[in-house]
Parts: structure tokens; sequence; C-alpha cells
């Protein structure tokens, strides 16, 4: 028997691990054993949404009960958030056993897949070791507030998991990669199951967690499989909001002069359109900013020609975006992807939903290419030519895009320097990483 008890998610360990520059494996960040820091946030995520819910915001539709407590005493797992920690460390559940939810959604990465030394990180290696997806993996951090995917009555979409939305909430997402064959690549649920069958801790844990006929049928079982990783994924460790921001807004931290001149240039309704799609709640100054209304906009992002052709894969490929979510079929929402959290978008690159940008200042200039027609501006400064056509042109979001004011690089700079103390306190150690390497 695996004593998955011990499968503890540890942020004390993973942070004294990249203080001297070491990025934790899946597998040892899984079996780490010291305690969890004390500086998590004390307000549940249930009680968090409900707040939320109260105040006219969102409330997560992946409510699973993440402090459901087991109810037999010699259960391995004391609730479902402890079961579904043991499943996103799991490789067991790909066909090769050798990738879990943690390969692409690694912990200490901040919930990005850290392999950059594959399609320089814009695409995912499946498990069987030679397959790349077409999007870059979305961050597993602060997923967990985005509504349920729903078109609001003024026809824009809104919500759900990936990038364009077709899982409803955090279960139904998780129920996606291990089935899909260049992720986890397993045949179907039934073989899933029967992996989770293997491990006597999991069949116990299943049963006291969801009852004693959890295992009557493979899609019962599935279903609780996702359930358990939701409710781990509903755990602070993935939302600690105690970035340097964070800490601002408690008057814990006092902000760089460049750090709050970009922090007033990003709320501002007059000089950027940063707010426009990249802020939830009506003030600025509000706690628990998620920095993302979750809307689906396409921005006029270009192909990513060269990793594609790098990776000898279809450099004329289109991503339909959000056309490609089941319940969307009309071709005006072609090229449109969710709008992604910015919490720690400064240790999360590449960018936008293939990865063709490397650098986070680039993606701050490719905004401005819309408000300035200076012929320096509407150069790629990674490659030194021009940006590229957008891959969808016909449905850019061209009225929010073109709000806002043309930046000059003082003011690029500045609006790049406060989106890193949109960082969690646990990855400033990248940060600091990243500064060295530049120097």
């Amino acid at each position: 028997m695996r004593h998955h008890n011990r499968h503890s998610f540890r942020f004390a360990l993973i942070v004294s691990a990249m203080s001297v520059g070491i990025i934790v494996p899946v597998l040892q960040v899984a079996e780490a054993q010291a305690e969890t820091p004390a500086e998590t946030a004390a307000e549940t995520p249930d009680a968090f949404l409900h707040r939320l819910a109260a105040q006219g915001n969102m409330q997560s539709a992946s409510d699973v009960g993440a402090t459901e407590v087991a109810n037999a005493p010699n259960s391995p797992f004391a609730d479902k958030a402890e079961l579904g920690e043991a499943l996103y460390f799991d490789p067991n559940l790909s066909a090769n056993r050798t990738q879990a939810c943690a390969t692409c959604h690694e912990p200490s990465a901040g919930f990005k897949d850290p392999r950059i030394d594959v399609a320089n990180g814009a695409f995912s290696l499946g498990d069987d070791g030679k397959s790349l997806g077409d999007r870059n993996a979305p961050m597993a951090a602060y997923a967990k507030f985005s509504p349920t995917f729903h078109v609001r009555d003024d026809g824009v979409a809104v919500g759900g998991q990936f990038w364009d939305g077709r899982a409803a909430d955090l279960a139904e997402q998780a129920g996606g990669p291990p089935l899909n064959p260049i992720e986890m690549g397993m045949p179907d649920k039934a073989s899933v199951v029967a992996r989770l069958m293997e491990d006597e801790d999991y069949v116990a844990g299943f049963k006291a967690l969801f009852g004693d006929d959890v295992w009557s049928d493979s899609e019962t079982a599935y279903g609780a499989m996702t359930q358990a990783i939701a409710a781990f994924e509903q755990g602070d460790e993935f939302a600690p909001f105690d970035s340097k921001y964070d800490r601002f807004l408690r008057g814990e931290y006092k902000m760089t002069p460049q750090e709050e001149l970009g922090r007033v240039l990003f709320f501002s309704q007059q000089f950027t359109n940063c707010n426009t799609c990249h802020m939830l709640k009506t003030s600025p100054t509000a706690e628990g900013e998620t920095f993302t209304n979750y809307e689906f906009h396409n921005i006029g992002v270009p192909r990513n020609v060269a990793t594609r052709k790098a990776n000898a894969k279809d450099v004329s490929f289109t991503d339909n975006g959000l056309l490609d979510n089941p319940a969307i079929d009309d071709p005006a929402y072609r090229g449109k992807y969710k709008t992604p959290s910015l919490r720690n978008v400064a240790v999360t690159g590449p960018y936008m939903h293939n990865g063709v940008f490397a650098d986070l200042e680039t993606v701050v200039r490719f905004y401005n290419k819309y408000n300035s027609k200076a012929k320096a501006n509407q150069t790629n400064p990674e490659t030194g030519q021009p940006w590229g056509d957008a891959e969808v042109p016909e449905t850019i979001s061209l009225k929010e895009l073109e709000q806002g004011d043309a930046l000059d690089s003082k003011r690029i700079k500045a609006i790049v320097a406060f989106l890193k103390t949109l960082t969690d306190a646990r990855y400033e150690p990248l940060l600091a990483e990243q500064a060295k390497a530049a120097n």
C-alpha cells in the first residue's frame, strides 16, 4: 500500500528550493513533508467565493466540497482535497505512467509547464514523448474563480476553463487531459478507473469520500476523480493573494516609483486599455482582484511560425479558438480566447494562447501597436520583424484594443514593473533569477 497522506503539497520546501535556484521535480514535490506555511490565507475558498457573490461578483461553479471529510475512520485521505492532491501528482493516470496534472501545471513554476526546453515552452509534450499540443498550457493558479462558461445577453462569452472555455468548471477540466491522445493518452474512462483501482488507498479513499457505490461504474468513479482534483485546486495554495500588490493594498509594502507609475497607468481609464479586460472588481483598490474579467476576445495574435517550423508542425494551421467550444457555432466567435489572469504573469511565460512571445515587455509592446503607428512600435523586438498578421483577422476586438493613448518606453517599462508585483510571494525568487540572468 502506498501512503498517499505523505504526498502532501508543501510550499515551504518549494520556496526553499527556489531560493537556491532549484526547480523541484514533480515527484519530489509530491513527496515533500514540510508543513504548509502559516501565511496562507485563513479564509476558506468557499467563504471567499460566497463573499464575492454577496458583493455582486462571479461565483465559482466548481464548489465540490473541498472540506468534506471522509466518513470512514481508516480512510487514507482526510478529505476530497487531500485525495485530489494525490491524484494531481500521480503519473499512473497517463498511458505510459510518465505524466501527471502537475507535469504541465507544476507548483514550483507558477502552475505552468516548466519544460521550456520543449518547443521553447510554447507547447506541452505528451505522455508518449513525441506529441505536442497546439496551445500554451494555461496557469492553474487562481483558475477556481472563473465562472461557469456562458454567453451574456450582449453576446460576449465569459468563463469556463481552457483557452476556449469548453470545460464548464474545474472538475470538467480535470477530466480532459487523461483522455486526450496527445496529453496523458488514456483510451477511455474505464482504463483510467482501472489504474485507480490498482491502488488500495484510492479504493478505500474513494469509498469513504464518495460512498460505497462509487466503483459501481466507470462514469461514477471517473467523475469522483475529477471532483477530488477540483477540490484540491480550490485550496488556498492555488490562490494565496500574497503578492507585493496584495501587501501594498494592506499597507505592508511600498511601491517603487516605477511600480507606482505602472499601477496608475494600468488602472487608468484614460491612458491605457489594460483594465478593460484585466480588471474584475469595480475599484482599483479592492482586495481579491483576479486581473481578468473572464471575457473572450481576439487581440490579433500572430501564428507562432518560428516554433512551429522548429518542431515540424503545420505553419499554416489556424486555431479557431472559441469556435472550438462545442457550445459555440457562430463564426463571429472564431479566434477569440479567454482573457487570462495576470496573477504570476511575470513568471509564467511564454505568452498568448500559442506562446508566440517570450518576454512580458514584448506583450505590452504588442498591445501598444494598436495605439501607436510609429514604425518602431510596429516591430516585434524579439524578431526585429513586423509583428505578423493576425491568425484570425476578421474578429479582432478593435474597440477595446484601440482605447487609450500610445505609450512611450518609460510607461511600457513601468507597466511591466507593476505586473511583476502581481507575483505570489513564493515565486519572487524566480523574479530575482530573471533579473540576474538579464544582467
